[in-house]
């Protein structure tokens, strides 16, 4: 009692029993593992889809390259007609997009796709890289065909306003 004559309020400090300490941060450091868990498994596999499209990619710079060859072999006398670039580009999963020819000279623009898995959370999806290349076929000074290839910066704006040719 104090002084005044009334009860004096007592200030008590509780702590709270080990059990209660682990029924409460039970669930927050299974939260936590279980976020460090998942942020683990998506870095894993968007590293393996990084990899998997610039392994694709690597496949459209094979295909062009035979693609050009190929092309190359066709040229003797004339250059090869429309259909017979299409079906050379065909063959190594191309699209041709333009052709045009002159007396000296053949350009041909091919857009080639390869396809790759993309894995999420939710499964496998397929998807498609594709590159475009631009392939200028001219004779040399001795007369024999020779191959210039350059790659499209921007495959779809390149492709814009053009037709295609399918």
């Amino acid at each position: 009692m104090s002084d005044r004559g009334t009860v004096a309020r007592q200030v008590r400090v509780t702590v709270p029993s080990p059990g209660c300490l682990v029924a409460v941060m039970a669930p927050i450091l299974v939260a936590l593992l279980v976020a460090s868990v998942l942020m683990v498994m998506s870095h894993r596999q968007e590293s393996a889809n990084v990899r998997n499209e610039e392994e694709a990619l690597a496949r459209t710079v094979t295909q062009a390259r035979s693609y050009g060859r190929d092309v190359l072999a066709q040229v003797s006398d004339d250059y090869p007609g429309q259909e017979a670039v299409r079906g050379v580009a065909e063959r190594y999963d191309g699209r041709l997009v333009s052709y045009a020819r002159s007396g000296d000279s053949l350009t041909t623009t091919v857009r080639f796709f390869a396809e790759f898995e993309d894995t999420s959370m939710y499964g496998v999806h397929h998807s498609r890289a594709h590159r475009c290349y631009s392939f200028t076929f001219q004779r040399d000074a001795e007369g024999g065909p020779r191959e210039k290839t350059t790659q499209l910066e921007k495959c779809d704006a390149a492709l814009e306003g053009q037709l295609l040719l399918r």
